[in-house]
């Protein structure tokens, strides 16, 4: 079916250094403008991540690399955003949009580039330093980039499908199980008898790889708990998660990503304002063994290795204050 439009539609889909809004950048955007007369144009920029602040290139998350396949090398020698910038927002400025998840990551991404570009400009033109020439460039950016995609309409293809195709029980067990609704949906009983003829339904399914799916399902519960890659949390609310070297390590907030052990270091009163928040006892209990645990490897006597270690290092020290 023809998309029915007053307007062009602009699809567009972002590959990044990573995750973070706020700390990451674009390497790569890709633009598909339809018409009203349903023909299309598209248009797609490698960009070199650099970030103003620190006068680099950003390097791209090793993660997201093995999601994207680009590589630092692959970007380097790519246009900066602010170089591509002008012309993108030419792209945007008469249509709508259209995107997958981009309500949650794209569109913001964007957002946020534009923004970077914007501020640059602007520091650019009050700068004293800043050469006539220089900040004569900086405003003609400025207004090439004079853009408001908050006015933009925004249709997110992924909020559709999971509206129209809901991810519950009662779908799934429609979907696995023949078709029917179960009895007494919300019941604890039949929910519960659901959920088991649901997970038959999976494993009957999935005997098999096949040209939609990667790897067949194994019928062990070792296999089966680890399916979708979800972290392995050591809270049940998820708070905690099993990082790298097994580390508990914060999943939310100002320290997600670092370990329990380093904030405890450098902010013991984040665990105090754990005690005393709203989270779950278990959350609680679990923030307090390790509490517990780093303040008795701190009483723990050193052992010989650890004392002849810093017997040398005292050593040494004395020597190069000599």
């Amino acid at each position: 079916m023809e998309l029915n439009l007053e307007r062009p539609l602009l699809f567009f889909d972002i590959e990044s250094t990573g995750l973070s809004i706020v700390s990451d950048f674009i390497v790569e955007l890709s633009f598909v403008k339809v018409f009203p007369d349903n023909h299309h144009e598209v248009k797609t920029w490698r960009v070199c991540p650099w970030d103003y602040s620190a006068g680099k290139q950003k390097s791209i998350d090793p993660g997201a690399s093995q999601v994207n396949g680009i590589k630092d090398e692959d970007v380097a020698n790519e246009p900066k955003f602010i170089e591509i910038a002008p012309e993108v927002v030419e792209w945007l400025k008469d249509s709508d949009l259209a995107g997958y998840n981009s309500t949650k990551f794209d569109l913001p991404m964007l957002a946020e580039e534009i923004e970077r570009v914007r501020t640059y400009c602007e520091s650019r033109i009050k700068s004293a330093k800043t050469s006539a020439d220089k900040k004569e460039k900086a405003q003609k950016t400025l207004a090439a980039i004079d853009i408001d995609l908050h006015a933009k309409q925004m249709i997110d293809v992924q909020t559709i499908y999971h509206y129209m195709e809901p991810r519950n029980l009662k779908a799934a067990y429609r979907f696995y199980c023949g078709g029917e609704d179960f009895e007494n949906a919300h019941s604890a009983e039949a929910d519960t008898l659901a959920t088991y003829e649901v997970l038959k339904g999976e494993l009957e399914m999935y005997q098999q790889p096949d040209k939609f799916h990667d790897c067949a399902l194994k019928n062990s519960v070792e296999f089966l708990s680890g399916v979708g890659g979800r972290p392995r949390t050591v809270d049940y609310a998820g708070r905690l998660i099993l990082g790298k070297n097994n580390e508990p390590t914060i999943s939310f907030g100002k320290h997600k990503g670092r370990t329990a052990r380093e904030v405890y270091e450098t902010e013991p009163a984040y665990f105090a304002w754990i005690m005393n928040g709203e989270f779950t006892m278990d959350t609680k209990r679990q923030f307090a063994r390790l509490k517990e645990q780093f303040e008795s490897e701190k009483k723990k006597p050193l052992d010989e290795k650890e004392v002849f270690d810093a017997k040398i290092m005292l050593k040494e020290k004395f020597e190069q204050g000599k």
